[in-house]
């Protein structure tokens, strides 16, 4: 399936008119069924499903490691998954933000994590401009967020039309790679509130690293969490909201 479409657009540019064909992205409508109880429905880019899939249940804590996950089938839009959890069912499905068929709501279960991660400077820089330059899906039509899982020499790149599924993404494709999610972190594009941060923690991912600001939801759950904020807001210069500890400077 192809992950953009053009389409006719009429293009105003410098005073001119033109109709043209416009890059845009394919979104397409997939359902999850876990456990043949619990059924979500999101909008995603219809690539990297499976790494979605444990993204997305790691970051409801539905699962706690790979091993939970007994498997998954995915055909024609339908992702079935099948984990170790017998009381998924129970699961609260209230929502707290825009994150679909999530759970985040519950920030008491929020776990601190401990301080020891250490990035430099140099390194969130650098990285910022990497995570623009592999954005090639949002690069062609500017409707697609990217996230990145950075650990040692791997930086684990996924685009979607959610911010939250695009994290879900990289974070699926580094559990599945092997990768020690608690000397990671994750530098992506939107914003930083509560419910991205809980997922972060349920991650046991210790910093988060956006070009967007977080939101005082977010700041709160960061410190409870100790977790680091770190928010690129004008070209290379950056703002550490929560935990400075782990940039060097």
């Amino acid at each position: 399936m192809k992950l953009t479409e053009n389409i006719d657009a009429v293009i105003y540019k410098n005073g001119i008119k033109e109709e043209k064909k416009e890059v845009v992205v394919n979104d397409q409508i997939v359902e999850m069924v876990i456990n043949n109880t619990i059924t979500r429905r999101f909008s995603v880019i219809y690539d990297s499903l499976e790494e979605f899939t444990v993204g997305y249940l790691l970051g409801e804590s539905l699962i706690n490691n790979i091993e939970d996950i007994k498997s998954i089938a995915i055909s024609e839009g339908v992702i079935n998954v099948q984990v170790k959890k017998e009381n998924v069912a129970e699961k609260e499905t209230v929502l707290c933000s825009d994150a679909s068929g999530g759970q985040r709501c519950k920030i008491n279960e929020v776990n601190p994590l401990p301080s020891t991660l250490k990035v430099t400077k140099e390194e969130l820089i650098e990285n910022m401009e990497k995570l623009k330059e592999k954005a090639t899906i949002w690069s062609a039509t500017g409707g697609a967020h990217v996230a990145a899982l950075v650990y040692e020499d791997k930086f684990i790149v996924k685009e979607d039309v959610s911010r939250h599924v695009a994290v879900d993404k990289s974070i699926g494709a580094g559990l599945l790679e092997g990768v020690d999610l608690t000397k990671s972190y994750i530098i992506y594009s939107g914003r930083m509130p509560a419910d991205m941060v809980i997922k972060i923690d349920r991650a046991q991912i210790q910093m988060l690293v956006s070009n967007a600001a977080p939101s005082l939801s977010g700041c709160k759950i960061a410190k409870e969490g100790n977790i680091t904020l770190v928010g690129f807001l004008r070209g290379n210069r950056f703002n550490i909201y929560t935990n400075p500890e782990r940039v060097i400077f």
